[in-house]
Formats: structure tokens, sequence, C-alpha cells
């Protein structure tokens, strides 16, 4: 019940205010209401509205009345479609719903036929013609509750065509009673170029819904309507629950020359439902019983789709999930059951879940994960096309739920990120040899880069006699990681700098860099690396006579030969060594081919280790066998070997 403080929810009632509503049922006030409307917000269909925190959406064409429409909404990431009331059918003057391009995460979908099916149109309208025809012929009086905006149009095109195309009804006058639904009509007068092809082609001769032969009454009294003859009255609202509509059916039911045509979607617990069934009586408005004895037809007009539409169109837009609503709940179940019955085809994996659920109950959804980013700016500005698995290095940004990599030079291009660094510094106590702490940076890591500067520091002349020429005069800078990390040593007596920028590889190089520091000063085996020999002369063997091979590639060589002798019995690896180069004889009975072993007893292979002039680091490692299988095997187990006996690769 409406009034004009608020709305009602009609229920029973404590306490009442002036209007004889309860102030505990009025669901809303005026002033409410006002406030509500101040805040509408006008847009153009497609039109993207983006409101922050990942949240944007665009509006469609329902094809439901017009300005009718349905939301495509992107929310975290994920997409909905809800469609509210919608038809997918084109009528006399709306074009018929839109299908979006792209298929949502949801659909949220209208089920208000459930399973029926609606006839064809032309036998609708044929129908629908042809009983307010023969009503008014027989001197009958017809009444059609119509809602004041969508259908209401819609009829009136329809009937006010066949009024022009059938002379003998001229002299039948046809009425329009309804305020809103006058309001409405010059709605439609003025946004015609917003209909169908049709209505947009009549809007060059002359304006359609300037009807010929309907008659707007601005203004009813039932009780001093005159309605002697036959007539069409078009009246609100369209369930005949009050108003103009039920005035007028509790005036005409017991006649048995009128007609009363439902053209629309009645719900339960309504007069226009009750009538649709045939009962002998009715109750007026005044609560007094009459006889029923007019004509009651129903012809579907309603601009919800049936469910042949709604099928065709839940499967164009082929959501991952489907959730039913408005709709009675037995029609809803029986959509439901059709659906999955549908769906039962497909692989389980691509069904989408079909939910019907209840008013306030909560829906939970699972979703599969998606991780996927954009490569914009210099990264995707190359002349060849990506090929499939390669890498791609950037920063990777997420900014409301979309993923983009880019260039760290791009950043204030395409976000309102700026690049910075952080430099970290860090003194240590250092009174070792600069020699020392170069073996062991180049034992360690690969592509050590050594620059000098001179030393202009002031304490320069107070170092000691004996310490190394290079330390006296000149600054020594260490470089790594290209450059990320450096070590600097001279530039302060008894210290040296480790500088470096802050990332996770460089904290790692700089952890490792502080820690040889304090080894090359403290370990014994740097003591004996950098002790210098006595001069006394006296002759030397040959065995005293030291190796022309470099420390390392010693220890490397005999560290194969170690892996070798760990993987087979000692009696069966012969080592012969030369300046940078061992080969090793292996015999075995450990063949992975039956058929490479010699004479059936023992399979032989020679594995040959060579270290390049100028490369102390990257081992050639050969191995000749007749069994394949074990030669590979035994050739990545030394590369293995070298690889982790070498340094670091930055």
């Amino acid at each position: 019940m409406a009034s004009k403080k608020g709305l009602s929810s009609g229920a029973g009632s404590n306490a009442e205010d002036g209007s004889g509503n309860s102030k505990n049922d009025v669901l809303y006030t005026e002033a409410e209401l006002q406030a509500c409307i101040d805040k509408v917000e006008l847009i153009d269909y497609h039109q993207t509205i983006s409101l922050g925190q990942g949240l944007k959406f665009y509006a469609l064409n329902a094809g439901h009345v017009l300005g009718a429409a349905m939301f495509f909404i992107e929310i975290g990431g994920r997409t909905i479609l809800y469609t509210g009331d919608y038809s997918m059918e084109e009528d006399r003057h709306l074009m018929a719903a839109e299908v979006p391009h792209a298929s949502p995460d949801v659909l949220i979908v209208e089920s208000t036929y459930g399973v029926q099916v609606h006839a064809s149109r032309a036998e609708r309208e044929a129908r629908f013609t042809g009983t307010v025809e023969r009503v008014v012929t027989r001197g009958g009086r017809c009444l059609i509750p119509v809602f004041a905006l969508g259908r209401a149009q819609e009829l009136l095109l329809i009937l006010d065509e066949y009024w022009q195309a059938n002379p003998h009804l001229h002299h039948i006058p046809i009425w329009y009673a309804s305020k809103m639904a006058s309001r409405a009509l010059r709605v439609y007068q003025t946004y015609a170029n917003m209909m169908n092809a049709r209505i947009r082609t009549q809007m060059d001769i002359s304006n359609p819904f300037h009807f010929q032969h309907i008659q707007n009454l601005k203004s009813i009294d039932v009780n001093t309507f005159d309605d002697r003859g036959p007539s069409v009255v078009f009246a609100s609202p369209g369930m005949l629950q009050s108003g103009v509509s039920r005035q007028l059916f509790d005036r005409w039911a017991s006649d048995p020359k009128n007609g009363c045509l439902i053209a629309g979607y009645a719900v339960d617990n309504t007069l226009a439902k009750e009538i649709m069934l045939a009962p002998k009586e009715v109750v007026t408005l005044e609560g007094r019983r009459q006889p029923l004895n007019c004509l009651v037809d129903y012809v579907s007009f309603s601009a919800h789709v049936d469910f042949m539409q709604n099928r065709n169109f839940i499967s164009r837009v082929d959501p991952k999930h489907i959730i039913l609503v408005h709709g009675a709940k037995d029609e809803m179940g029986r959509l439901k059951s059709a659906l999955m019955l549908q769906h039962k085809q497909l692989p389980e994996n691509k069904r989408p879940t079909v939910t019907m659920p209840p008013n306030l109950q909560e829906v939970k959804l699972k979703f599969s994960r998606r991780r996927s980013a954009k490569v914009m700016g210099t990264l995707a500005n190359r002349e060849e096309e990506p090929q499939e698995g390669e890498e791609v290095g950037g920063i990777l940004v997420t900014q409301n739920f979309n993923s983009k990599i880019l260039s760290p030079k791009d950043l204030p291009t395409y976000t309102p990120l700026r690049l910075g660094s952080v430099i970290s510094k860090l003194h240590v106590p250092f009174a070792g040899q600069v020699s020392t702490l170069r073996l062991l940076l180049n034992e360690m890591f690969s592509s050590v880069e050594e620059t000098s500067e001179v030393n202009h520091r002031s304490d320069a002349t107070d170092m000691d006699e004996n310490t190394e020429s290079e330390s006296q005069c000149e600054i020594i800078i260490f470089s790594l990681h290209e450059k990320q990390v450096n070590i600097t040593i001279g530039k302060t007596k008894g210290l040296a700098t480790v500088e470096w920028y802050a990332s996770p590889v460089g904290d790692i190089v700089a952890d490792s860099v502080i820690a040889l520091l304090m080894h090359a000063q403290s370990s014994i085996a740097s003591i004996q690396l950098t002790s210098k020999p006595c001069f006394h002369r006296r002759s030397l063997s040959d065995a005293e006579t030291p190796s022309h091979k470099r420390p390392r590639i010693d220890s490397m060589l005999r560290l194969f030969h170690d892996t070798l002798l760990h993987q087979f019995e000692q009696s069966s690896v012969e080592a012969s060594y030369e300046a940078r180069k061992v080969t090793f004889e292996i015999k075995t009975d450990a063949s992975l081919d039956s058929t490479a072993l010699l004479g059936g007893d023992q399979l032989q292979c020679r594995v040959d280790v060579l270290f390049e002039e100028d490369d102390d680091y990257n081992a050639k490692i050969t191995v000749e066998c007749s069994d394949s299988k074990f030669a590979k095997n035994i050739q990545e187990c030394l590369r293995g070997v070298a690889e982790a006996g070498g340094p670091v690769r930055l």
C-alpha cells in the first residue's frame, strides 16, 4: 500500500502513523526516495563505467521495455552478466536483447517462464485481435489490464493498426485509462530513435505513437464512466489487484457479453492469475461475491523470454556458472533440470553449474585460477613474433586485478609507479692481502672485473714498508654481478667497503663477499697462500720441483679423478696427467647395453678432460665408449662436477 508518507509492506500494524500505516511497516519514506533519485546518473549503452578497486561495468540493450538494460560487470578479475528482465524477440517497436561478445564467468538470468514456450508472434496477434473483435461486435466491453510501461505501448500499436485495417470497427472507441501510461507514451514519442528499424522508418512519415483510433482518458471516474455501448479499455494495473482495471472488472465481470483479455505475465495470488483458472465466482474489492460470466482469455505478450529463447541465449553466452532468478520456484526448478540435462553431454570439467538460490541465501562459486599478464611497452615492441615457451623478463605490475609485464623504463608511462633503487654500503675491517682476496673472488665467482684508481688518502705514508706496492699507491675495486656489487680496497686504511644495489641476488652476493673478506685474512689456507718463502739458496730435487699446473686446474683434475674412483673400483680407473689435461681409462662390467661388453666380460671407456689455454673454468669433457648410454651418463656426471666446482656465474 503506497502512501504519501512512504511505501508500506502491507503487514499488520501495532502503532499507526497519520496515513494509517504502521511505522514499522514503512519500507522507505518519501525523503529517502527523493535522496535515491538524486543519485541517479544517466549512461548510454556500451559506455564503460569504472568505479575503481577493480570494478567496472557497461550496459547492453535488454529489449524488455524502452531503455531496459542488462549489465556486464567486471569485478575482482571476474565477469558477471546480469540480464534482469530481457526479451530475445523483436516486436512492433523494440529491438531484441543484445548478446555480449565476451563469455562471462557468472550469468544471473531470469527464469520467469521456466520451460514454457510461447506461440508464434503472428498466431498471438491474430488471437488477440480476434478476441477483441468478437467481444465488441456482440456489443460487449473488452477490458485489457496492462502495465503502464512496456506491453501497453506494444498492444496499442497492434490494435490501432488493426482498427485502421478494419473500417467496420471505426465507430467503436478504444480508451487508454492510465495517467502513468500517458506520461510513458510521451517518452516513447520522444525516444523513437532508440527503437527498432520499423519504428524509425515510420518516424520519417509520422509519429506511430500518435494513434488515430485510441483516445487517452487523463482521468476516469468508474462510477460516472459512460459504458453503455461496446468499447475497448486499456487500464492499469496489469494484474487486477487494485486501481481502475480492478474497478472496471468488478463492474463488467457478471455480463456474458463482456470480455477480459490478460495479455501479460500474472503471478500467483493475484486476481489476474485466479480468473485464468475460470472460477465460477470472484470477490470484488468491496468483499462481495459475484458470478464470473464474462469471457476471460490469456494471450501472452509478456516481454520475457520463454524457454527456447532463454536456453539459446544461455548457450550463446556460454557462462561457467548460471544463477536462476525472477521466477516461481516450480518453473525455476524445471528450467534448472532442463539446463542440466542439456549440459550433461558436455565433459564434466566444461559443464556450467546451475543454481536457483532463494532470497537472502549466500551463493558461493568456485573458479579456476587464471594467471595471465599483458606484455606492454618496449617489451612488446619487437619485429619478430614471440615463440611459445620464450622467457620474458620485466616487472610484473598488478592493478585492479589486471596484470602487465613492463620494462622498468616504461613504468612511468603505463603506471603511476616510479623506479627507484636502494644502495647499501658496509665497511668491513680488512688487514689481509689484496692478492688473497683476488684469488678467492675468482675461485668463487665468474666475470670478476678489476679496476684501480690513484690513492690520495692522507695516511698512505704511514703504511708498512712490507705492504704490497699496489696497496700503497692504488685503490683496488672489484666489481661483480654487472657492477651491481663493488668491493673497494685501499681507500681507507684497514677497511674494505662493500657497496651494492639492494636486490635478492645482490644481497646474496654481498653476503658471500663479506664472508670471503673475513676468510681472506683469518683462515689457515689464506695464510699459506700468501706467506713469503725464505731466500736461503739450496738445490731442489726433481721431486721437489714446483708443478707448472695452476693450483685450481690441478684441484679440478683431481676432483674428477676422485669422482670416478667413487663411482668405480679403484683398480678399474687409471689416470694419466698432463699439464692441463687428464685421461682416464675405465674398465667395468656395469654396462647399460649387454651387447657392448667385450668378450662378454668388461666394458672399456676412455675419458679426456681438457682445460684450454687461458681458460681455467671451462673443461672440455669427451667420453669414448661402445655403450653410448653409459658414456652419456659419465659425461653428464663429470659436467655436473665441473659446474659445481666452478665459480658462481652471475
